[in-house]
């Protein structure tokens, strides 16, 4: 079995962006950055960065000095296993996809590793930003710090996109294995602990009763519990959901 990542490192580089470029300029004066937030372009066609900004604020890296490979590899270990999943299936799926690429994306809570070795909070959002002829050439990323986020070991996720049903049960699928949990997921269950029966959840959502229990039914394996009291307990004590 290949080691988590591979995927997705076999299709980057550690090349960063040349930010005196023309194209680079172009991104800084047209994209907007927020405090504590950074930004990056891939470009899969060029194999290098295109553009970075923020990323000494938030990580300690200079702009010209980030690299796809870095970000990628700079997670912490608890965080690592899972997040290099997350970015293969993520990956795999939106380039076997040929139209609309660029409605596609993924966001993650997760930890990264700052320059200087402390653990930074951040949630991340990853996206197409541009295609050729039905296939991916660029992706666009967006980090930023969320102080306010409690991460327990619950690895949390969302997936965006045309297909958003198919993508985010392809990576429910996929990444069975690990304590992580949809938006989608967290959304019923969230509204499972307010009292709401799988009925009346599927009507409010305007689903099948069927669809909200293939999301609710097999976190009491994948999180081990016995009971919906339990599974309810086990999302607040892990700051899936907040009290």
């Amino acid at each position: 079995m290949s080691e988590t990542g591979n995927y997705s490192k076999s299709r980057i580089t550690n090349i960063p962006a040349d930010l005196q470029s023309e194209q680079a300029r172009h991104f800084k004066k047209t994209i907007p950055r927020f405090p504590e937030e950074a930004i990056y372009i891939y470009s899969f066609k060029e194999g290098r960065m295109l553009y970075a900004d923020g990323w000494e604020e938030i990580l300690g890296y200079k702009d010209d000095e980030i690299s796809m490979m870095t970000i990628v590899s700079i997670t912490t270990p608890e965080y690592a296993p899972f997040s290099n999943e997350l970015n293969d299936k993520a990956l795999q799926f939106i380039l076997n996809k040929t139209e609309e690429l660029e409605k596609y994306s993924f966001t993650i809570e997760l930890k990264k590793m700052h320059k200087n070795g402390t653990p930074v909070p951040l949630i991340s959002k990853v996206g197409v930003y541009s295609s050729e002829n039905g296939r991916v050439t660029a992706i666009m990323g967006h980090s930023h710090i969320n102080r306010s986020i409690n991460l327990g070991k619950v690895m949390r996720y969302a997936a965006y996109g045309p297909d958003k049903s198919e993508f985010e049960e392809e990576l429910n699928k996929q990444l069975f294995q690990y304590f992580a949990i949809s938006e989608k997921e967290k959304e019923a269950l969230g509204m499972v602990a307010k009292g709401f029966s799988f009925k009346e959840i599927a009507g409010l959502l305007n689903v099948t009763q069927s669809a909200i229990e293939k999301r609710i039914l097999p976190l009491y394996k994948r999180f081990n519990v016995k009971s919906l009291t339990h599974l309810i307990s086990f999302a607040y004590d892990n700051h899936i959901l907040s009290q």
